[in-house]
């Protein structure tokens, strides 16, 4: 299976494991910044950790504190691989644009719809540079 991602913020091939969330989560008050695990309590996937993962987003629920997380999570060593999104969330994806103006490492942030994101759940999957997406 080859899947082709937009890219929304560029940034070199990665590979690993892809958390694909089965419901839309708020950084603010759903992930903790200092550990990057999953804590809204209504959340599905409530637990998992989201740090060094490939990071698929079904959609997400509005904070403008959304950016400041993820900027925190960057800082800490903690931010997901990458981030596939349904829809580009421009509040999220500052958070990443603001961490590369700091000099610090980013992941690469893509849009792929919903639909396509659940048979990546659980995979070891490559992210090219280019946004062509193989599972490993």
């Amino acid at each position: 299976m080859v899947l082709k991602a937009e890219i929304l913020l560029p940034g070199d091939a990665v590979t690993g494991g892809c958390l694909a969330l089965t419901a839309p989560i708020s950084f603010w008050g759903g992930v903790d910044p200092a550990s990057g695990a999953i804590i809204d309590a209504r959340h599905p996937e409530r637990g998992r950790n989201i740090a060094g993962r490939i990071l698929a987003l079904p959609g997400t629920i509005g904070s403008s504190s959304a950016s400041a997380v993820l900027l925190e999570l960057v800082h800490a060593g903690k931010a997901p691989a990458a981030l596939l999104m349904d829809a580009p969330d421009a509040i999220l994806l500052l958070g990443l644009v603001v961490a590369r103006e700091m000099g610090w490492p980013t992941p690469p942030a893509f849009r792929l719809p919903a639909a396509d994101q659940g048979p990546l759940a659980d995979r070891r999957i490559t992210i090219s540079a280019e946004g062509l997406i193989t599972i490993a």
